[in-house]
């Protein structure tokens, strides 16, 4: 697996949250969520930045992971 993908699948179930809830957050599609956690994309760095606010964690962990 991918760091990127254990990483924004790790804090997204830490956040007890839904690939739903997260691409609700950011608003993206959910398929787009789904996408970074497959390792088909990844997530711009505005995005990164969105989702490091949403899980509390830092930047670094978003792209590099834990």
């Amino acid at each position: 697996m991918d760091k990127l993908q254990i990483s924004l699948a790790a804090a997204r179930v830490n956040a007890k949250m839904t690939q739903d809830d997260v691409a609700k957050a950011l608003k993206v599609s959910k398929n787009t969520v789904v996408n970074w956690e497959n390792n088909k994309s990844e997530p711009n760095i505005s995005q990164g930045r969105a989702l490091s606010d949403l899980f509390k964690i830092p930047l670094d962990n978003i792209f590099f992971g834990q």
